[in-house]
């Protein structure tokens, strides 16, 4: 009888992500990437003059932010998207505790519990909801000219402006944590994270 092989801890793989799941962060990234670049070409005079064809950038970016809801909404239909909203809409004691160690930088085993989502991604799926909401509002006061006062369009714009620069830096501290981290673009990637990134990066949560 031949003796039993143990796997690795690091060679086994859990789900984390849906097909579904994997598709809507797709979407929702590459629509977000539209309206950044097309923002970007519409402010920064240099960018500007070297795309050129101002009308058809600004028809771009109103379309890419209309339709930015549209994978969201999507995959509601998902059992799987929609038991991930509400772990990322429930906070416990452990997130916590997560966000002082990470104020802090403590690094140490077990100091910073978090379930399948850490504190820091619920504040910031909390914050880029509630922007793309105010983005999408403003947006559409600033797209209707006609049928919204000029003191609303102006303090559209103003609102808009400002929240789009801060998405842009918010959005570019998103994209450095995931470069810092391969597995978790794994797990975005392909759906499946190793076991041993579970248990230390979320020891709470139970694949």
């Amino acid at each position: 009888m031949s003796p039993r092989v143990e796997t690795p801890p690091a060679t086994v793989r859990v789900r984390r992500f849906t097909r579904a799941e994997r598709w809507t962060h797709r979407t929702t990234a590459a629509l977000t990437g539209v309206c950044v670049l097309t923002a970007a070409c519409l402010y920064i005079p240099e960018l500007a003059q070297l795309v050129g064809r101002r009308a058809l950038v600004v028809t771009l970016h109103e379309w890419a932010g209309l339709a930015l809801p549209a994978p969201v909404l999507a995959a509601l239909a998902s059992r799987a998207f929609r038991a991930d909203l509400r772990l990322l809409n429930r906070f416990g004691p452990h997130d916590g505790r997560w966000l002082r160690a990470a104020v802090r930088r403590d690094r140490r085993p077990g100091s910073r519990p978090a379930g399948k989502f850490n504190a820091g991604q619920k504040i910031y799926a909390a914050w880029i909801a509630g922007a793309t909401l105010v983005m999408l509002g403003t947006g559409l006061m600033m797209w209707f000219t006609q049928l919204t006062p000029l003191m609303w369009r102006t303090s559209a714009t103003f609102v808009h402006d400002w929240l789009a620069l801060t998405v842009g830096i918010v959005l570019a501290g998103h994209i450095g944590m995931a470069l810092a981290d391969p597995e978790a673009r794994r797990g975005m990637r392909t759906g499946t994270v190793s076991r041993e990134w579970a248990e230390r990066e979320h020891s709470l949560w139970r694949p």
